[in-house]
């Protein structure tokens, strides 16, 4: 593969990335307009199922390559695997209303280290001793990212909690989203994963909306919500690893992190002191050792 082609990969990995990472920053904003978190879910969701549906109705209108046909089980399980997709949305908006978007995004990174336990728990397959210094460094890097060794600084713990929540619940989505209906048509995939996270954020907001629906979310926040975390990333995302592959699109990808906290330095206007920039780089250097392939010498 060309030069050109892994740059083109690395871009649309990397476009796709940081739409993610400017998503809290729109839902923090979202709150301090006294939005719920059901409203902005809400929101996100219907549109992130409408915005596929149109995808897949110009994707009818161009001849198609073959691809395997979607069957009940495969919806079953999509349905199923959407779930944990909802949950991460509930977990992580909750995280950013108790915490800054600084320290919520590290903590959903910790799905580095999550990731390699499942892979183990489930695949029985041990770690190599590459991973597990790479999770070492993640763990350091958290420390230090969050600041949570500062004496002067409390951390809410609703936005630890729930932040770790959101970390479990996207490690189940990555995990599972690989491993379930592989070659059915993505937008297909992505809309039944998307309807199984609409069953989770329509019992979370019937359940935790006090007040009457505020549907002017609909109008001001729901639609870049849905475009930075719902529609464009998974587009971007989908077309760009099949070039750069799971490796260096894993690292492209990292840029979600620095992406956020910028946003949130910038915009939101919170305090992000050295220690936790350099957190932040071990993070990311972590995810690279990760993802590097390391050549035995025989």
């Amino acid at each position: 593969m060309s030069n050109n082609n892994i740059l083109k990969g690395a871009v649309l990995v990397g476009l796709g990335a940081s739409s993610y990472g400017m998503l809290a920053t729109f839902v923090k904003l979202a709150y301090k307009e006294n939005f719920t978190t059901a409203e902005v879910t809400t929101a996100q969701f219907v549109y992130g199922i409408l915005g596929i549906l149109i995808i897949m109705a110009f994707q009818k209108t161009k001849k198609q390559k073959e691809e395997i046909k979607i069957t009940k089980k495969h919806i079953v399980q999509l349905l199923l695997a959407g779930t944990s997709l909802g949950l991460t949305s509930v977990f992580y908006y909750l995280c950013v209303k108790y915490i800054n978007v600084s320290i919520a995004i590290v903590l959903l990174m910790q799905t580095v280290w999550m990731g390699v336990l499942l892979e183990w728990f489930l695949d029985k397959k041990a770690p190599s001793f590459q991973k597990i210094i790479a999770v070492v460094i993640v763990l350091i890097g958290t420390l230090l990212a969050t600041n949570i060794i500062n004496s002067e600084f409390t951390l809410d713990w609703r936005g630890l909690a729930f932040g770790i929540l959101a970390a479990a619940s996207f490690t189940t989505t990555m995990f599972t989203a690989n491993k379930i209906a592989v070659g059915v048509n993505n937008a297909k995939r992505s809309l039944y994963m998307l309807l199984g996270g609409a069953i989770i954020i329509a019992i979370f907001t019937l359940i935790s909306q006090q007040t009457p629906f505020n549907f002017e979310i609909f109008a001001k926040w729901g639609i870049l919500v849905a475009l930075f975390g719902t529609i464009i990333p998974p587009i971007l995302m989908n077309a760009g690893f099949p070039i750069t592959g799971i490796g260096l699109g894993s690292i492209v990808s990292s840029l979600e992190l620095p992406v956020s906290v910028s946003m949130a330095f910038f915009i939101l206007n919170e305090q992000v002191i050295l220690s936790q920039w350099f957190g932040i780089v071990l993070i990311i250097t972590a995810i690279v050792i990760m993802n590097l392939k390391l050549k035995s010498k025989i």
